[in-house]
């Protein structure tokens, strides 16, 4: 293995063969004699122009919805792959009547708005752009519009971060950028807003500054719950490491956020606050889940789903602590952020295909190999396709046009499968830190902020039988071998 010195950026053309041979398109991998800065078209902005323009290719892609197949029955946006939440809801969630969110009931059993309180903002803050006079059908289109312009904001912030989490590897973001499923479900619904939160969220522990972070993690969990997770293995990085003030910066900053976004709709509207929780709690197993796996496999209607979940999550989650413990090196925070979200998407009663825009970012930076990336890839393409076509099988009538249960279940396997492979990967990578690329020109962890070379103070087992992984301190760099 060739060793990199210095603190400029790592070219991904000299490290992973695939980004090698895609190079190819663009005259061919970076020479050792190429210069490199001293142009305007820096990484970040080459990177934040591929987003913007795959994620134009996104939009393009829904235009036969955009045109007709919303408002022409269910079936067509369904064979067209081409559904999106954001049109839809803007008549049945009461935006299009001016409804205020939380506070006025909905008509129909939803009674209030089911999404988080950040997110019912972002909402909200798209219909007061949307024109009320006008035919629906063509408010419900602006609507999308303005709600993808903001999404294309967010998409831009997201891609950026990832770009300056790990300083010497900006083009890892490029996994982002080309992220077959950014492309596709970005526009789905409104998880773009909590993933950029996130996202920015990691970007300000990597530069230590623990608060920041915990207030964007706060904001990002006002949006969506599943960034709350990452507190989990942060508590036991800095365990390990004996960071207890740091992570109680982290921590206060996320609780108050999330209380001061929270607490005024908490007061003025608490029926409608407590609407996303009570909704997630009673819903029964939904499109993509292990569960409706298991359930239509068996015939078992698994009516303590949402018991088997918590406790396969909780066990997962205690298996990911015994793992950060007892390596022979302390997992990097990417590592572990990607493992717990993963391990919460798996287990849970619903797989959305816009789900997996949560993964996408963390499996970037834990996991920054093409090879890897596009395997996982391939399968969420596969299942969001697969339930596409499956929804329009099922509500074509007698016609039975587009993918029958038995595709759709071979559909969900396929989403498993390659999640569980990359799982297994950074879970090799964490055993074998000379396997991790990230490590390989003797980083320690470079999202990890004021972990990034600290010692250990906690560990479980005999974390020394393995001397040769031990942890450089901050700055100083190590080679792995070839």
């Amino acid at each position: 293995m060739t060793k990199v010195h210095g603190d400029s950026p790592v070219p991904p053309t000299q490290q992973d063969e695939v980004a090698a041979a895609g190079s190819e398109l663009i005259g061919g991998p970076l020479g050792r004699r190429a210069l490199l800065g001293g142009h305007w078209l820096t990484p970040v902005r080459v990177l934040v122009i591929v987003a913007l323009g795959m994620f134009a290719l996104g939009m393009a892609q829904k235009v036969p919805c955009y045109d007709w197949a919303w408002f022409r029955g269910a079936t067509s946006q369904y064979t067209h792959a081409c559904y999106s939440d954001i049109p839809h809801l803007y008549r049945v969630r009461g935006f299009a009547d001016g409804l205020t969110p939380y506070v006025d009931r909905l008509p129909g059993d939803m009674e209030y708005l089911e999404y988080p309180v950040l997110t019912g903002l972002f909402m909200e803050a798209a219909s007061w752009l949307t024109p009320t006079g006008g035919a629906m059908e063509h408010r419900q289109q602006v609507y999308w519009m303005v709600n993808a312009g903001m999404l294309m904001v967010c998409a831009a912030v997201l891609v950026v971060c990832v770009a300056r989490t790990h300083r010497r590897r900006p083009w890892d973001a490029l996994l982002v950028a080309l992220a077959p499923a950014l492309a596709l479900t970005a526009t789905v619904n409104w998880d773009l807003l909590a993933v950029a939160l996130t996202a920015a969220a990691m970007l300000m522990w990597s530069r230590g500054r623990a608060l920041a972070f915990g207030v964007l993690l706060g904001l990002a969990t006002a949006a969506k719950l599943y960034p709350v997770l990452l507190l989990g293995p942060l508590l036991v990085l800095c365990w390990r490491a004996a960071k207890w003030r740091t992570y109680g910066l982290a921590v206060s900053g996320a609780v108050g956020s999330w209380l001061l976004v929270n607490v005024p709709v908490m007061l003025f509207a608490p029926e409608g606050w407590k609407k996303f929780y009570t909704f997630s709690q009673e819903r029964p197993i939904d499109f993509g889940s292990l569960w409706l796996l298991v359930s239509q496999r068996t015939g078992n209607p698994l009516d303590a789903a949402n018991t088997y979940a918590v406790l396969l999550m909780l066990g997962l989650c205690g298996g990911l602590a015994v793992l950060a413990l007892t390596a022979p090196r302390r997992p990097r925070f990417a590592q572990l952020a990607f493992l717990v979200v993963a391990a919460f998407v798996l287990t849970n009663k619903v797989y959305s295909p816009q789900y997996v825009l949560w993964l996408v970012p963390l499996a970037a930076l834990a996991r920054p190999r093409w090879r890897d990336f596009l395997i996982w890839q391939a399968g969420e393409v596969l299942y969001f396709l697969g339930i596409w076509f499956y929804l329009a099988y099922s509500t074509n009538g007698d016609k039975h046009q587009g993918l029958p249960l038995e595709g759709y279940q071979l559909a969900i396997a396929a989403h498993l499968l390659a999640t569980l492979y990359l799982c297994a990967v950074v879970v090799r990578d964490i055993l074998r830190p000379d396997r991790d690329v990230v490590r390989r020109d003797g980083s320690d962890d470079p999202s990890g902020g004021v972990l990034d070379g600290a010692p250990d103070v906690f560990v479980l087992g005999d974390a020394a039988r393995a001397p040769q992984y031990a942890a450089p301190s901050a700055g100083q760099r190590v080679d792995w071998g070839s």
